[in-house]
């Protein structure tokens, strides 16, 4: 029997969004390909390790049956904290998943990505206990709590390494994968475009303002987790409705929304310079429209959504 083709896997940080790396590890699979080694950053830490650890498939389950308030229950949002929620409810799942088992012992080569927020820099977790690298790695700021390991502050992965494709250099693989999930929106363009800085009439851009605020709507547990913080106004929603009685329409956005986006605008920078020094065979991307960073009660549909960009990246590919 021919020996099956070897991939190397870079999984991606992105949230909720990271649910389609499961479509895109079950496309690969079903292909006949064989998973030889994985890096991942945040959600694609969580996805990747509990790939390598076999227990992907109990934990696609559970999260195919979470409904909206089962989500916002396991968030679990605090008031006065470095992070808006603690997720260790949903940490506590995973680990009962994953049981005590260590990377090292992992029957696939894994690396867990994060960031040391003092150092400035990446750190390669590719030993000891999984849970604990996997909690390191999706401390989004803002949102969830950095975890202090060893005189490390660490926080998500994806701020310095939103792909990591270097750790998969040792891996012997036929064909290196990577998964982002920060790509264009639909019908959007990432080049540049040049504007002038001069103030035009609100008449000229109030549509389109309208149309962006609209695009800007977080995710319904987004806006639920938001109305448990009480009268915090810097947490208020974006909302569709533009008051046009008011001199100045523009979206009022809350400081944690504009740094989350500001993240997204991030990675996605970082991502393209990375990939351009070291691009993979093959690089699958999801847009980061595609869904809200804590909608994770979309499970099926994300899943999909990563099968079906597998399936037709895969389909370009000869070996």
């Amino acid at each position: 029997m021919a020996e099956s083709t070897r991939v190397a896997l870079a999984l991606g940080g992105g949230g909720a969004r990271g649910y389609a790396h499961i479509g895109v590890i079950e496309a690969i699979e079903e292909r006949g390909y064989e998973v030889v080694g994985t890096a991942g950053s945040s959600m694609g830490a969580v996805i990747g390790g509990l790939h390598a650890a076999g227990r992907l498939g109990p934990y696609t389950e559970w999260v195919c049956g979470l409904s909206q308030r089962d989500v916002i229950r396991l968030l679990d949002p605090v008031l006065r904290a470095p992070g808006v929620i603690r997720a260790e409810k949903i940490l506590d799942r995973v680990r009962e998943l994953l049981g005590d088992v260590r990377i090292e012992d992992l029957p696939i080569p894994l690396t867990v990505v994060a960031t040391d927020l003092l150092a400035h820099r990446a750190v390669w977790f590719q030993s000891g206990p999984l849970d604990v690298a996997i909690r390191a790695s999706i401390a989004m700021p803002t949102f969830i709590t950095p975890l202090i390991l060893n005189g490390r502050i660490l926080v998500d992965g994806g701020i310095v390494d939103p792909v990591p494709i270097a750790p998969m250099a040792a891996v012997e693989a036929d064909l290196t994968v990577a998964v982002s999930l920060s790509g264009e929106a639909v019908g959007t363009q990432g080049a540049p475009r040049a504007e002038s800085s001069e103030e035009r009439p609100v008449s000229e851009w109030r549509e389109m303002s309208r149309r962006a605020t609209a695009q800007l709507m977080d995710s319904d547990a987004v806006k639920a987790i938001w109305a448990r913080f009480g009268r915090d106004d810097d947490a208020t929603p974006v909302t569709g409705d533009l008051d046009e009685s008011r001199e100045d329409p523009t979206p009022q956005l809350g400081r944690t929304e504009v740094l989350n986006r500001s993240i997204d605008a991030m990675q996605a920078v970082i991502t393209r310079y990375r990939m351009a020094g070291n691009p993979p065979d093959l690089l699958i991307t999801i847009p980061k429209d595609a869904s809200g960073t804590l909608d994770f009660h979309r499970a099926e549909e994300l899943i999909d959504l990563g099968r079906k960009k597998a399936m037709d990246a895969l389909d370009t590919v000869e070996l």
